[in-house]
């Protein structure tokens, strides 16, 4: 089998789909393996990395798409890379297709694609293999986010996020007990700050509040208790996630004009559509913007200005999977192992497991 990988083509994507440690892996079975040149730059992984791992190095996408049997991705495909996957053939990746625009759903459809999501593979207890190391980075990374934002130079009310003798902390509201939620709040408690969780599932909350020794505040996720927290939150971090659909919108445009003047948003959920109504997606270039005088952050790819670090914790979290491609290939993997299949969206072209399509989400080309 051909695997494919390409170089990141989207804003500020520093990412990698299969670092060289995976190269090894699939070429140790025999398999072989076509990284487009510069695909590593950004993790810190050079052309001569690849190669010494067994890696074919090449100067072209076309190349890569070419003659790849299976193209592994981090990011969803921009609309020029669907077009160079040839037909019949394989992708894996981080692709949130439940908020993607339909003409690229459409397009892999018409091409007979085989399509992986990676945070749709699935373990029993609802555990998310792949997904949950990157869930992880992004709660962590929202708290030095937070603490920046929070900042007068950055349009925020100029509050330090772990408070001083005689000044209160900031209040953070988290929307979600998750695996972002959970590691957002630790992150927040460990700066000093105080901390409410929502969530609509009683035991996540019971659960956080195990883990964590520090005072926590709890509450049932509600519209009453949403807007209650919204009026006195200085920080709003919204982790919402519905596996396989659009994220809800669970904080309506009259929560957020209610809002305290300059407190900051952190939408979380955008790369799912997002859970807030005033939401949508930005960069790293320009990550935030203002509506109703709150300060949004709306990066979709929050872990990919850390390519080192995001592209090791997607290889850990996806080796058992791809092991299971290298030794048994891509159909008997799928067909053996039950997460592994719960991840698969499309198979040669057939909608397997994709609940909502076409959902306004995706705003880059």
């Amino acid at each position: 089998m051909n695997i494919g990988v390409p170089r990141e083509r989207r804003p500020f994507e520093f990412r990698v789909g299969l670092p060289p440690a995976g190269v090894r892996l699939f070429a140790q079975y025999g398999h072989i393996v076509y990284v487009e040149s510069g695909a590593g730059d950004g993790a810190g992984f050079s052309d001569q990395d690849f190669s010494n791992a067994g890696a074919n190095v090449v100067f072209s996408e076309e190349e890569v798409f070419g003659r790849a049997d299976l193209v592994l991705k981090f990011a969803r495909p921009l609309r020029q890379e669907l077009e160079l996957i040839q037909e019949g053939k394989a992708l894996a990746g981080f692709l949130h297709l439940a908020a993607a625009r339909k003409d690229k759903i459409d397009a892999m459809l018409q091409k007979k694609l085989t399509v992986i999501a990676y945070e749709r593979i699935e373990e029993e207890g609802g555990f998310y293999p792949v997904f949950a190391p990157l869930s992880q980075i992004g709660g962590r990374m929202a708290v030095q986010i937070a603490a920046r934002l929070l900042q007068n130079d950055h349009g925020g009310r100029g509050v330090l996020l772990g408070g001083v003798a005689g000044v209160p902390s900031p209040e953070i509201v988290i929307l979600g007990a998750g695996t972002v939620g959970s590691a957002a709040a630790a992150g927040f408690i460990s700066a000093g700050t105080q901390v409410t969780v929502l969530d609509i599932d009683l035991r996540k909350l019971q659960e956080l509040q195990s883990s964590i020794s520090a005072p926590l505040v709890t509450m049932l996720s509600t519209p009453f208790n949403i807007n209650r927290v919204c009026a006195y939150a200085d920080v709003l971090l919204g982790a919402v996630l519905v596996p396989g659909e659009r994220s809800p919108i669970i904080v309506t445009r009259k929560m957020v004009s209610n809002m305290k003047p300059r407190a900051i948003i952190i939408d979380m959920s955008i790369d799912q559509g997002g859970c807030i109504e005033t939401s949508r997606p930005t960069n790293h270039g320009s990550p935030t913007f203002e509506a109703d005088g709150v300060i949004h952050y709306c990066v979709p790819n929050i872990s990919g200005v850390l390519g080192r670090t995001a592209s090791h914790a997607l290889f850990n979290g996806a080796y058992p999977y791809l092991k299971a491609i290298a030794e048994h290939g891509l159909e008997s993997a799928i067909d053996s192992i039950p997460a592994f299949e719960k991840g698969l969206h499309t198979r040669a072209g057939e909608i397997v497991h994709l609940k909502r399509l076409g959902e306004p989400g995706d705003q880059s080309p």
